[in-house]
């Protein structure tokens, strides 16, 4: 066993808790939408056609926030064919991922259950096949309350009242060869520009999502988003961040080490927009949305569809549905420290995807839905995370990866609710053979403060998932050594675990 010490104050905060940073991305690939979040065949399907079980499984996730309809998807989708009476709807090839989109569920269908998910809507349109216009259009549709074309079709298909939608992104991984309708910066930025502000022309306070890089690998990272930031500066409010972090690409401790790129990456960001904002001598700050995230086997991925089939076109295929385990997890518990380490500048995030598609909620058609892995770190940290974020100072040992070079064995961040005087910690152990003895003294807290509730996701088998038959095989457990003794908390940390500690006076 190690020691591992955490330095905090609840003077020292970075920015509040953004609940936005709980987001995740529904996007029409794979089984996300169709045996997904709607299956009107399914037994728990409402009057809608959605699968009650996946909305108490989002729920429970607490997740604050969809981006929608994509994704690679969005490029090609003419939103228009998503409304009306669903016998009227045409079938349209997705380019994207080769499928074909029956339609039936569209806009109208998809705010319904965000409604009743509980969460916001961060609508993504078109500008890849498609421009300004259509983008206005979607946007009347959405949000003009009557009198006009639009809204009068709204109220039409069943919806009197606007959705009133505030946030969109300005398409999708624009800078990506893959993408339908890939533009250079300069195209992307000219068109950008002039969407986000004929949009604001309608509805002055949205906030508006430009396209960052698709990752920070791409031979034009920086340099996307220096051109593409001068040309949109003073009519977008973010840039978009993608990341995915696939272990089949690296060993294992540099894997577990994933926050480290993804701080970096941030930081990269961050950079970029402010020397922007400095030499166009602006007083606004461009934060960050970083709204594609999560672990992903590409690896696998890419070699599926390099050996399938490519003259079919079939609906709502089976596409990335990576099954997790507890190194998964235990990476997506850090994905999330970083995160929440970035509050003053990454407010806006989406886990990708909900349901199916490299997702926390898989379900089976007519079948049951169960948590992988990945859920249960998200949705302990989204329903503890509250209050301030604070600065965390770890003293630990180190460790070298050979992908992403010195990393601390242990990682952690801390909440600071000063309304109830509730400190919450979420840590990792990223070592893969010791235990870690976390121990942080609580000068300058509350008095009185003793642990509330403490969890811990580890296993014996790191590479244990849950499956439809053993949906809780890996689940959460009470930690097993912890406690608050003369004003400092000791936890034990298993090795390759991640674990959450709620202190309360």
């Amino acid at each position: 066993m190690f020691t591992a010490f955490l330095s905090i104050h609840p003077a020292f905060t970075i920015a509040p808790v953004s609940r936005r940073t709980f987001g995740s991305f529904v996007e029409h690939m794979g089984r996300c939408v169709y045996t997904g979040i709607f299956e009107p065949e399914h037994p728990t399907a409402d009057a809608d056609g959605f699968r009650q079980d996946v909305l108490a499984l989002t729920r429970e996730l607490g997740v604050s926030l969809v981006r929608y309809p994509g994704g690679n998807f969005v490029s090609g989708y003419r939103w228009e064919d998503g409304i009306g009476p669903v016998v009227d709807r045409p079938v349209r090839r997705d380019l994207a991922w080769r499928s074909l989109e029956t339609n039936r569920v569209g806009i109208d269908e998809f705010m319904r259950w965000a409604g009743k998910a509980g969460v916001e809507v961060m609508y993504a349109v078109n500008l890849g096949t498609r421009g300004l216009p259509e983008a206005l259009d979607v946007q009347e549709y959405l949000n003009q309350p009557d009198r006009t074309r639009l809204a009068e079709l709204r109220a039409a298909n069943g919806s009197p009242n606007p959705y009133g939608v505030t946030m969109f992104c300005l398409g999708n991984e624009m800078d990506g060869p893959w993408q339908t309708g890939h533009k250079t910066a300069h195209e992307y930025g000219r068109l950008a520009a002039e969407t986000a502000q004929a949009m604001r022309d309608a509805e002055p306070d949205l906030e508006l999502v430009v396209c960052g890089s698709s990752d920070s690998g791409m031979p034009t990272f920086a340099a996307w988003e220096s051109e593409v930031l001068a040309l949109t500066y003073d009519q977008v409010d973010y840039i978009s961040a993608h990341a995915y972090y696939d272990p089949a690409k690296v060993d294992a401790d540099s894997f577990l080490a994933s926050a480290v790129d993804m701080d970096r990456f941030v930081d990269k960001v961050v950079a970029t927009a402010d020397s922007v904002g400095a030499r166009l001598k602006h007083t606004k700050r461009i934060n960050i949305s970083f709204d594609e995230w999560n672990v992903w086997y590409q690896t696998d991925f890419g070699a599926a569809r390099r050996a399938e089939d490519r003259t079919g076109w079939p609906i709502a295929p089976r596409v990335i549905e990576d099954r997790y385990n507890v190194t998964d997890a235990v990476v997506v518990g850090g994905l999330l420290i970083s995160l929440l380490r970035h509050s003053d500048r990454v407010t806006v995030a989406c886990q990708a995807q909900l349901v199916n598609v490299i997702a926390p909620i898989m379900t089976e058609p007519g079948g049951p839905a169960w948590r992988q892995t990945i859920f249960h770190p998200f949705a302990i940290t989204s329903r503890l995370a509250k209050g301030e974020v604070l600065r965390v100072e770890i003293d630990a040992p180190t460790y070298e990866t050979t992908r992403y070079g010195e990393a601390s064995l242990v990682d952690a961040v801390a909440t600071h609710d000063p309304e109830d005087g509730e400190l919450v910690f979420f840590a990792v152990n990223r070592s893969r053979s010791e235990s870690a003895d976390l121990r942080v003294p609580l000068t300058g807290f509350a008095p009185g403060l003793r642990v509330a509730e403490s969890w811990t996701l580890a296993d014996d088998d790191p590479a244990a998932v849950n499956t439809a038959d053993q949906p809780d095989r890996v689940v959460p457990r009470p930690t097993a050594q912890v406690s608050v003794t003369d004003g400092v908390l000791h936890a034990v940390l298993p090795p390759v675990s991640w674990t959450a500690i709620r202190l309360s006076v």
